[in-house]
């Protein structure tokens, strides 16, 4: 697994005291899991090419199907679902599997855009799509302050006493939870600057929406591939 965790937790520590709050050890990766294995095979003995699409998609596979079909004057190219395009290499009149691929990796074709929503926690910085659309919904959002004083006191011995002074440690910590924003409704947008004119009104920081587009994701309201770096 790999990938960005995101984490509700909150853990704060002084030198006497200490906060926690939910479970800071514990997040989610988005699409963070991956599996490798490698094959064997002859490249040289292929008579059939299957591309399969990184983000499957039935209007992109139509159309690489439809320019490798034009490029070739003939059926060599078939879909078979929304993430894979069959290549029939003899049909293609390349000399070997590998011309076949020089004639075809470079044509042109225009992939249907999805709707998608970047984030960086790092940052705050959120990017959307044009695609991007969201369904009516209410959102109530609220903050937490965290709050840690530091006030050593000297504690010294008596005077003529035997004894040495001593630093204790005094920490205040304190976790000061904000009204926020209330239920405040955001209405459906069909454009992406009705979506960002929706989000707007709630009135928070960068840092805030983004836990409010990971609820809102979650809640079936944002339609919309939602990627955390």
């Amino acid at each position: 697994a790999q990938g960005t965790v995101i984490s509700g937790g909150v853990d704060v520590e002084g030198d006497a005291a200490r906060i926690v709050q939910g479970v800071p050890t514990a997040g989610v990766i988005p699409s963070g899991a991956r599996v490798e294995r490698e094959v064997d095979f002859d490249f040289t003995q292929l008579s059939t090419l299957r591309l399969a699409l990184r983000e499957p998609d039935f209007t992109t596979a139509a159309r690489i199907e439809d320019v490798i079909n034009r490029s070739v004057g003939g059926r060599a190219a078939t879909m078979l679902d929304s993430g894979t395009v069959s290549i029939d290499l003899a049909k293609t009149g390349a000399a070997s599997p590998a011309r076949a691929i020089v004639a075809l990796e470079n044509l042109a074709i225009e992939p249907e855009r999805r709707a998608r929503v970047v984030v960086d926690q790092r940052s705050g910085t959120i990017v959307m799509g044009a695609d991007v659309r969201i369904s009516r919904v209410a959102v109530s959002q609220g903050n937490l302050t965290l709050k840690i004083e530091e006030a050593p006191v000297a504690v010294q011995p008596n005077p003529f006493a035997e004894g040495e002074t001593v630093v204790v440690p005094r920490t205040e910590a304190e976790i000061i939870e904000e009204p926020g924003i209330g239920l405040a409704e955001v209405p459906s947008g069909a454009t992406l600057s009705e979506v960002i004119a929706g989000l707007n009104a709630l009135g928070v920081n960068p840092r805030d929406m983004i836990d409010i587009l990971k609820s809102i994701k979650a809640a079936g309201a944002l339609h919309a591939e939602f990627v955390v770096m």
